[in-house]
């Protein structure tokens, strides 16, 4: 992707970590009893019939032969009973959670993709609309994630294969690694300041 001179680009602009925040104790007892399951979560975005998308996503975890946490979030997907191998959980810190999983199902949210890339696991992108296509392109363009799977072909035959493929990978877990490490040496909100204060230098 062609950057145009006139763009600073700064890296990404992590939040600090809530030194208060704790892992619920079902969550730490679900990750220590097996291998590390996949993430699935839409954020913010709600389908028209939720039951429906967490019954197509319960089912392509079972084909895959996956375990998972899942995030309801606002997504209203919280039609799911937890299982052996499924998790149903409000939501959990990105920072946290990501680098404990062996890969994100998220909606390509700036943010989410953001956490998924720093976290260096891969992501399969479900995008629903605005930026989402954009970011669900680059993930797959950088080679950390499968082609992007748009929310309107979204099915339990989809997500199990594209899941499956992206798990089977190990070029792609090698690159959503090194991509993390790249992204562990920006400090996007020094460098942002360090560009305003330079501009504002310029026009006194």
């Amino acid at each position: 992707m062609a950057v145009p001179a006139t763009w600073d680009v700064t890296g990404y602009w992590f939040l600090p970590e809530d030194p208060a925040w704790t892992p619920p104790a079902e969550l730490v007892a679900f990750l220590d009893s097996g291998e590390a399951p996949v993430c699935i979560g839409f954020g913010s975005m709600a389908s028209a019939d939720p039951a429906a998308t967490a019954r197509t996503v319960t089912e392509a975890i079972r084909r895959a032969g996956v375990r998972a946490v899942l995030l309801t979030g606002w997504s209203g997907m919280s039609d799911i009973a937890a299982s052996d191998d499924v998790l149903v959980i409000d939501q959990v810190p990105h920072s946290w959670l990501f680098p404990r999983c062996a890969a994100v199902v998220h909606h390509g949210g700036a943010g989410t993709t953001a956490a998924a890339l720093r976290a260096g696991v891969p992501a399969v992108v479900v995008p629903h609309g605005v930026d989402q296509p954009f970011w669900a392109k680059r993930v797959a363009e950088l080679g950390v994630g499968p082609r992007p799977l748009p929310r309107s072909r979204l099915s339990a035959t989809s997500l199990a294969a594209a899941l499956r493929t992206t798990l089977a990978d190990d070029g792609m877990r090698a690159r959503a690694a090194h991509l993390a490490e790249l992204i562990s040496t920006e400090d996007g909100i020094t460098t942002a300041v360090d560009h305003l204060s330079r501009s504002l230098t310029q026009t006194k």
